[in-house]
């Protein structure tokens, strides 16, 4: 029997270590220490030069001789913050943290799922062979996952277990980009000369009232979150810069609004004639930030997944998500992947919380899905 005592003390562990993005080192050394001890065989990847991290990737093997592992789970071992000196605290069934810090279930109560799972496997002598993917610089941009070294995954596909209920199953997600948009103007007195300068801010005022933003429609998103510009009240503000991004699970979607979004710029550039046929300029940046996510329904990693649910008594419901994760890198490298709850709720917040009866379902979904894909 998985031991529940045993999962919470994993957690508690875990939670209790600081490892915000690009310092994961310490829950890093925990993880190897604890798979070690069991006989798996641990592999930092390359990938720290890349992400800026203190560790690479760390890919784990659990009974590697005895085959090609059956699937894969994935985690995160970064978190956000806020995370100085985190106090964990277990009362009524809950997890929480003393209120000044995130509780780190995101994506810790995945970490401590895989150790119950590694030790239970051992304890049993089930030669079930597994693949447990733990990546560093997921909370800044999906780094881990962009940078990894995917000649160490052999498994044909895979779980991230990344998201809050454990009652979704998660096999589609959207495709995003992250944009930003550079307009310069003319600086000039505000006071003595104000015709002779271009308001660079009001210049893409006049642009964004034309431009549709949140939700564009049932699949796609757009925002502008940021606006820089300007130096003083007495200067007629000669740049600005705006941040934004689009979401969308169709990719045609996704293309038909950037391009609309560049044309209604560069229209408004257009129409601002000024002394000696000066215009502003406007230029764009566009980053990919993560791939379009969409695993057939029919694919094993998504039937296994449905009996898995079915053995257990509470029947999984196939949705879909408006964030990106890692397993949209993984979807897009060629390793089937979805995603699955691990109870953890109000994520990002100092009022993070996980309920104990959602984590041991979600670690009892887990092991079933090993038991299914074994059959």
């Amino acid at each position: 029997m998985l031991r529940v005592e045993r999962l919470k003390r994993f957690f508690i562990e875990l939670a209790s270590i600081e490892s915000p993005s690009r310092r994961e080192a310490a829950v890093a050394a925990y993880l190897k220490e604890k798979f070690s001890s069991l006989g798996a065989l641990c592999h930092f990847d390359d990938s720290a030069s890349r992400t800026g991290s203190e560790v690479g990737n760390l890919i784990i093997d659990l009974w590697p001789e005895r085959g090609k592992p059956l699937l894969f789970f994935a985690a995160h071992m970064d978190t956000v913050q806020p995370t100085e000196n985190p106090k964990i605290v277990f009362e009524n069934g809950v997890f929480k943290s003393d209120g000044r810090t995130i509780l780190g279930a995101d994506d810790k109560s995945a970490l401590a799922i895989f150790l119950e799972l590694a030790h239970h496997l051992v304890e049993e002598k089930l030669f079930w062979p597994v693949q447990f993917v733990c990546t560093t610089c997921e909370e800044i941009g999906l780094l881990g996952a962009k940078h990894l070294d995917y000649s160490l995954l052999r498994a044909p596909f895979g779980y991230a277990l990344d998201s809050e209920d454990p009652h979704d199953l998660i096999n589609r997600a959207p495709e995003a980009i992250r944009f930003s948009i550079k307009i310069l103007g003319r600086a000039a007195h505000a006071g003595l000369n104000p015709e002779k300068g271009i308001n660079a801010i009001r210049v893409a005022a006049e642009a964004l009232v034309r431009i549709d933003l949140g939700r564009i429609d049932f699949e796609t998103t757009a925002n502008i979150g940021l606006i820089k510009g300007g130096q003083a009240t007495n200067i007629v503000p000669e740049e600005v810069l705006l941040e934004g991004e689009v979401r969308s699970h169709s990719h045609e979607k996704l293309e038909a609004f950037w391009k609309k979004l560049v044309k209604t710029f560069e229209e408004i550039i257009q129409c601002q004639q000024r002394e000696g046929d000066k215009r502003p300029k406007v230029f764009f940046k566009r980053q990919e930030d993560y791939p379009l996510m969409a695993v057939s329904e029919e694919h094993p990693v998504v039937q296994i997944a449905l009996r898995a649910g079915e053995k257990l008594g509470h029947s999984l419901r196939l949705t879909k998500t408006g964030g990106g994760s890692d397993a949209n890198i993984f979807n897009a490298k060629g390793f089937p992947c979805v995603i699955l709850g691990t109870g953890m709720r109000k994520v990002h917040s100092t009022e993070e919380y996980l309920p104990l009866e959602d984590f041991v379902r979600a670690c009892e979904l887990s092991f079933e899905l090993l038991r299914q894909a074994a059959k």
